[in-house]
């Protein structure tokens, strides 16, 4: 071989040492996402194989240590706290989002805070478990589902006296519901469904073996919660709750300073010009 001239090899073997330092790789592109899938489907099941052994040890509490005091005055906070939501929601929108995403998490964050004081002061004699932590989702799902199934923003103070006067069919006759009607009325539209949901989760849960999305879904979420890694990303989601909750009521507070009628404010502001302004009332 002459002097000053290289082999082919010697060639492939410097592209190959330059693509390597650039942070390419000289292997095919399609073998690369391949080994890429593997390597990611190999960490969700050691992720899914670890949390189960997490809680494979641990003893499932009874129903009477599952039911603490500490879950009802949490879900009793929360309760009201997402009744107001739905009740913002269903006389504007009339569309309720999921919400047991955030009654889990806000539960989780709560009692987590408050069993971690009493660690401290060392007066904690329960720790916080996964069954508790869906106790309070549970109540604070039936109750925001309360309010928006039980006709508080449509038809339950339709037909009060007031209503009936305005709409002009006040001749034809109305129900004032008094409030020992209404929690009647509560009590029937809550309690109604249990005699339609027990025989279908025999038969669609347990016959088919059907999987019930949000059911299942709520229940990693709160499993994840229960895990060292999980409890540090549920701390981050809450604090991005935290501050996207306070620039929301900021924003609607410095609004309510310039809303001074129906057709005023923010909410009112001609933005496709006044012209198009002119025909939002037909």
């Amino acid at each position: 071989m002459r002097k000053g001239v290289r082999s082919p090899d010697k060639d492939r073997q410097i592209v190959e040492h330059e693509l390597q330092e650039t942070g390419f790789s000289p292997e095919p592109e399609k073998a690369t996402n391949k080994r890429v899938e593997e390597e990611e489907e190999e960490e969700e099941a050691e992720e899914d194989e670890s949390v189960e052994k997490i809680f494979e040890s641990r003893e499932v509490p009874s129903w009477k240590k599952q039911l603490t005091l500490r879950a009802f005055v949490v879900s009793f906070m929360l309760s009201i706290l997402f009744s107001f939501i739905v009740m913002k929601l269903n006389l504007t929108t009339g569309i309720i989002p999921s919400l047991n995403v955030s009654a889990g998490l806000l539960g989780f964050f709560f009692v987590k805070t408050w069993t971690k004081v009493l660690y401290k002061s060392g007066y904690l004699k329960q720790p916080f478990t996964r069954q508790e932590n869906t106790v309070i989702q549970t109540c604070v799902v039936a109750s925001s589902g309360i309010a928006f199934s039980g006709g508080f923003g449509t038809y339950l103070f339709g037909m009060s006296e007031q209503i009936a006067k305005q709409s002009g069919d006040a001749s034809r006759g109305f129900k004032d519901p008094s409030l020992g009607w209404i929690i009647g009325f509560l009590f029937v539209v809550s309690f109604l469904g249990l005699f339609s949901v027990v025989p279908l989760r025999k038969i669609m849960v347990i016959d088919f073996k059907l999987t019930y999305p949000s059911g299942t879904a709520t229940a990693h979420l709160i499993n994840s919660f229960h895990t060292p890694q999980g409890a540090k990303l549920a701390k981050k989601q809450v604090r991005m709750l935290g501050k996207f909750f306070s620039l929301s009521f900021l924003w609607s507070f410095f609004q309510w300073f310039f809303t001074g009628g129906d057709n005023c404010g923010f909410s009112n502001f001609p933005t496709f010009g006044l012209k198009a302004y002119q025909y939002n009332n037909i």
